[in-house]
């Protein structure tokens, strides 16, 4: 019989028999003697009864093979079910000893008796019917009581513990069917191969793994209904434990606008505290006037359910309503800052540099390079071979600054790649042969390209550093952009020796990006009063720009107590009382400077309190989440049975755990081919391709075909089309609490039954590409001075 084939022990024969090992064994009785066939490996054995086949199920050896094919499972039960036996006769003989009681009447009441929990007796293979109970006389309410799962499976582990000696010794067989029952699941329901990376994997694999075989998972109404409100429960309380922070620390309001694939403008709103970012909602705006004192509306609803008295500032984007719509609301609310997006200044800033020709011309000769390593799969082992070797390619927080990225990585595999193209082994390869191959190993033997790119990389460095910096959340990054702003200004003066005609293109590009649109007030407040830079006499902070925008913070936002608080400006510029201690100026670099003024600020008390809510802010809406395509995802997927309230529940609860979360993931190994990060290394991995024969419309029909879509549950559906969904205004709801403002986008809201379905028509996957011309540099600059 097939292994992999579930037994059936149906028939006369089992019947009334007790010991579980007669559900994974056929008795066949010919000429008044018994042969016992094994289901799984299809062995007949005769004589020895039942018992010498329950040694062959356990594996034990002695005048038995074992079985080959008996699932894990079944194998444990058997074994611990003869040890169960062999423990209750040895009781058996030292009870008789003890009571002279003859070891026939023992043994009689050492009867094996099996309750049958499946209806006949009949179960699949893997499944057994219920433990054995061996009772004695001797013994009665002594024995440890054994639950019925434990009994039935090995024992499961549990997170952080090792693992059992049974689970070790499972077999490949068995621990590749689950791997497979997994990979059917995910490759059948086009399930992103990266939420094996979810926090929420392995926790649920456990879960699971607990409870054993026979666990039915939730079905669809399930998850549609009790278990998103029983989620959205969960996450409103996350929620709802950060108002606190708020009012003590101060938030940051996040807009992050975007244009999808359909070209519908979507506004996704997050708070922000150093305590943790919460997902308060996201609004089509599509249909929306774009104007400034329509955004201000919007931005007005979300300012008052978060509470203005505890909101320091907005950021968003710095388009031209966003900025009129900023001011609007600032004017309304005397102690609320508008900032641009501190990431998407220095992207443009990055972007800018790129497009000059000599870097542009440089990025592409780089790109030649990357392209045929990771194409040619036999030259990238020979590198992943050599000792110390890492990626050249990895991710940025955006893609102009994986260009910059790439390039240092590159100089840093400089001698990696010149030994590759150099060895035995690529020269006498057929792949030295290649026209490309020649171009390539050209542009790495090149010793100006080499100096070249790192001329760039030190241009460009200190901008990498302080993306990096705003991009993150794990740390509040307002007390430190106008240093790195400083910095980096400072740094490619001194990289080109202070010779004007070659630093000037890159410091006009970052003065007219900082001075036009990214320099506020609030960055000069905060580095004012950032402590390690108020301290260090080598920084700025001591220019009359900075300390005058730090007063006409105070003066434009500060409404009560401005005199005391001008009065302790001066012990903390000064370091009188507890500023001056020792271990105050010593940790001054080395602890956060909202913390810092949480431990040293208590001789200023209005001055503590104003420093703490301005430092503890984010300066960008980009590190929340950079990635809102899930949003879209959930929003337009075909043949979407989640109704409008429904969708704004699930969006509401998957971005919240998804920020709950994003600070105890661990960074991992980068792989540069991987699918999830293609968009930002496609132009340094993928070549050129012609048209593919099968276009992407033509794709998506043969995978939605008629026949590749699932049953409904319950009743039939029908289908409706795309001016359903697209009206959609969402935002987190609850029947208990109040849910955040919005605005009711369109005048044609939807209207589904629970029981039925929403389609969406196909997209328009065709992305605007722009561009710009760049600050043009001589081409024929020689950087060899530099090094």
């Amino acid at each position: 019989m097939d292994s992999n084939s579930a037994p059936s022990t149906t028939g006369s024969s089992v019947r009334g028999k007790c010991d579980p090992a007669w559900s994974h064994v056929l008795e066949e009785v010919k000429d008044g003697k018994s042969s016992f066939k094994c289901l799984y490996c299809g062995k007949v054995y005769k004589g020895g009864g039942i018992n010498r086949m329950k040694r062959h199920l356990a594996g034990v050896k002695g005048d038995v093979a074992s079985c080959r094919s008996v699932p894990y499972d079944v194998r444990f039960q058997m074994g611990e079910n003869l040890k169960e036996i062999g423990k209750a006769k040895q009781q058996a003989k030292e009870d008789q000893a003890n009571s002279n009681i003859s070891p026939l009447e023992e043994t009689q009441e050492y009867e094996v008796v099996q309750e049958n929990h499946a209806s006949g007796g009949n179960l699949g293979r893997g499944n057994s019917i219920g433990p054995s109970r061996v009772s004695s006389k001797s013994n009665l309410g002594k024995r440890k009581v054994i639950g019925e799962m434990d009994k039935y499976f090995a024992p499961r582990t549990t997170p952080g513990a090792q693992l059992g000696i049974k689970s070790v010794l499972a077999t490949k067989e068995a621990k590749k069917r689950v791997d497979m029952a997994i990979a059917r699941f995910m490759y059948d329901a086009c399930i992103p191969l990266n939420a094996v990376n979810s926090s929420y994997y392995q926790p649920m694999l456990n879960a699971i793994a607990s409870i054993g075989p026979g666990y039915r998972g939730p079905n669809y109404h399930a998850l549609r209904v009790p278990l998103l409100k029983e989620a959205k429960r969960e996450v409103q309380m996350i929620v709802d434990s950060y108002r606190t922070y708020w009012a003590e620390l101060g938030c940051t309001i996040m807009a992050d606008g975007w244009t999808d694939n359909r070209q519908r403008t979507l506004i996704n709103f997050l708070v922000y505290c150093s305590k943790g970012i919460t997902f308060i909602r996201s609004v089509d705006a599509s249909d929306m006037v774009k104007d400034a004192v329509s955004l201000f509306n919007l931005f007005d609803e979300i300012v008052k359910w978060v509470g203005p008295e505890n909101v320091v500032q907005l950021v968003t984007d710095n388009a031209a309503n966003y900025v009129a719509a900023g001011r609007l609301l600032c004017g309304k609310y005397r102690n609320i800052c508008w900032s641009p997006c501190a990431a998407h200044c220095l992207n443009l800033i990055l972007k800018d540099i790129g497009e000059m020709d000599h870097v542009a011309n440089l990025a592409k000769r780089a790109s030649q390079i990357t392209v045929y390593i990771y194409n040619h799969v036999y030259l990238l082992s020979w590198l992943r071979n050599r000792k110390g070797w890492g990626e050249i390619v990895r991710p940025g927080p955006t893609r102009f600054a994986t260009t910059f990225i790439a390039l240092g990585s590159l100089n840093e595999h400089m001698h990696d790649l010149q030994a590759l193209v150099t060895s035995k082994f690529f020269v006498e390869s057929r792949y030295a042969k290649d026209k490309k191959a020649k171009e390539v190993v050209k542009i790495i033997l090149d010793p100006k390209f080499w100096n070249d790119c790192r001329v760039i990389v030190h241009i460009v460095s200190p901008l990498i550093r302080l993306l990096r910096i705003v991009d993150s959340d794990e740390h509040p990054a307002m007390g430190y952009v106008y240093d790195g702003m400083y910095r980096a200004i400072d740094g490619i003066k001194k990289l080109f020796k202070d010779k004007k005609k070659f630093w000037e293109p890159y410091i006009n590009i970052i003065k007219d990006r900082w001075d036009n649109q990214f320099s506020q007030e609030i960055h000069a407040a905060a580095y004012w009063l950032n402590p390690a830079f108020q301290y260090d006499p080598s920084t700025s902070s001591k220019r009359q720009e900075v300390h005058g925008a730090l007063t006409d913070v105070i003066e434009m936002r500060v409404s009560s107590s401005r005199h005391k608080l001008v009065d302790e400006l001066k012990l903390f510029r000064e370091r009188v009382g507890t500023f001056g201690k020792l271990l105050a100026l010593e940790t001054s670099k080395t602890t956060q400077p909202d913390e810092w003024w949480k431990l040293w600020g208590g001789c200023a008390p209005t001055l503590q309190k104003f420093a703490i809510r301005i430092l503890s802010q984010t300066a960008s809406s980009s590190g929340c989440e950079r990635n809102w395509s899930v949003f879209e995802r959930i929003h337009t997927k075909k043949r979407n049975r989640l109704e409008h309230q429904r969708l704004n529940d699930l969006v509401f609860v998957h971005y919240n755990y998804r920020l709950k979360n994003r600070v105890n993931i661990k960074k991992f190994n980068f792989d540069p081919i991987d699918y999830e990060s293609i968009d930002k290394t496609e132009f340094w991995i993928v070549e050129d391709e012609e048209p593919p024969c099968l276009d992407y419309e033509e794709l998506e029909a043969a995978l939605y075909e008629e026949g590749a879509y699932p049953v409904n549950e319950g009743s039939s559906s029908h289908v409706q089309g795309d001016d359903g969904v697209g009206g959609t205004d969402l935002g987190p709801s609850s029947e208990e609490q109040d849910a955040p403002p919005g605005f009711n986008i369109r005048n044609n809201p939807i209207d589904v039954d629970d029981d039925e379905e929403e389609e969406e028509e196909d997209e328009d996957d065709d992305e605007d590409s722009g561009g710009g011309g760049g600050f043009g540099v001589d081409d024929d600059i020689d950087f060899n001075y530099v090094l």
